[in-house]
């Protein structure tokens, strides 16, 4: 096995890549990761120390995914990526190549870079949004054979058909030009689980809408959660697990409706849940209710669909057990309470 020394994680002030900079750091491994601005070090430091006071070798360089600048040099004597940063929007931006152009070009920037600094092993954080949508939703779950299909519009968004064009992206580029390098892709659901500040995932609002709920009910949402600090687990063992190499694993649990969130976070934070709400809001008032709401309508193709994905794959062949969805929801409210955002 490849000793997996010095890695680069990039995107290091997001939520993924503080979990798996925390992990690698604990292994023992130097690790390197990329901010876009320089002012942003001292947060990631400061979210690092909450976990890991002892710290370890960790370097920080300046790099874009809009721009060559800096990749090279952060990809330097590395022999693992753990390739994390991407665009997320709050809304669907008005084109697609808003959001599509940064995340698929900015993939192969870093792919170029690191092929070119002689790693080993690339692992690239892709999403069930590239696995399970344009489908509609279907009882039997999803598997990583599966593709989102983006030219079916009604059932994505601007996000899931750019989570796609990233994935597919790296893999066309690894069979042409990927030379002896390995390229692995993780597909995670809806990542929650402890925050340490306002630098955390999108799904994070998930739990902490309802948490602050003045709604009468709850819209027939739903996706497949996991916990961040499973899927940072998932990152490094696909990293180190030889035969890994060339494959896509999906890093998600059970698929949850927003009233299983709400069940979840009334009997394990009964003390912070006093205004989830408990009933289930009709569909044709969550579609009226879109009219209104910007943020409902930009997700309405969600509604009533169950988009359920198996992480059996990823359990065989790389051991990996991600802790129950009940306890990384109320992990995710306590620390919500903690942090002082709710």
């Amino acid at each position: 096995m490849t000793d997996f020394d010095r890695v680069l994680v990039t995107g290091g002030s997001g939520y993924i890549a503080t979990f798996c900079i925390v992990q690698l750091l604990r292994e023992g491994a130097t690790v390197v990761t990329t901010v876009r601005d320089r002012s942003r070090e001292t947060d990631v430091r400061q979210a690092i120390a909450k976990v890991l006071p002892a710290g370890g070798r960790l370097e920080v360089h300046v790099a874009n995914l809009t721009d060559d600048a800096g990749w090279n040099e952060a990809c330097a004597g590395c022999s693992g990526v753990l390739h994390i940063a991407s665009p997320i929007p709050s809304l669907s931006p008005k084109k697609d190549e808003e959001l599509v152009r940064p995340a698929r070009d900015g993939v192969l920037r870093v792919l170029r870079a690191a092929r070119d600094a002689g790693v080993i092993r690339f692992v690239m954080t892709s999403s069930t949004a590239a696995v399970c949508y344009g489908h509609g939703g279907r009882s039997k779950p999803f598997t990583e054979a599966d593709w989102s299909d983006a030219s079916d519009r009604t059932d994505s968004s601007a996000y899931e058909r750019s989570k796609m064009a990233a994935e597919r992206a790296a893999w066309d580029w690894h069979t042409r030009e990927g030379c002896d390098m390995e390229l692995v892709t993780i597909c995670p659901g809806a990542v929650i689980g402890p925050v340490f500040g306002p630098d955390y995932s999108a799904s994070i609002d998930i739990v902490r809408a309802l948490l602050r709920s003045s709604m009468p009910g709850l819209p027939r949402f739903g996706w497949p959660l996991v916990d961040v600090r499973d899927i940072a687990d998932l990152h490094v063992r696909a990293l180190k697990t030889p035969s890994a190499a060339g494959q896509r694993f999906i890093g998600a649990g059970p698929f949850y409706w927003l009233q299983d969130v709400g069940r979840a976070l009334r009997e394990r934070v009964p003390d912070l849940a006093d205004r989830v709400p408990v009933r289930r809001l009709p569909n044709w008032l969550v579609r009226l209710s879109a009219l209104r709401n910007a943020t409902i309508r930009a997700r309405l193709y969600e509604l009533n669909k169950t988009r359920d994905v198996s992480a059996e794959k990823a359990r065989r062949e790389l051991g990996w057990t991600p802790r129950p969805n009940d306890d990384a929801i109320a992990d995710t409210a306590r620390s919500l309470s903690l942090e002082g955002l709710l």
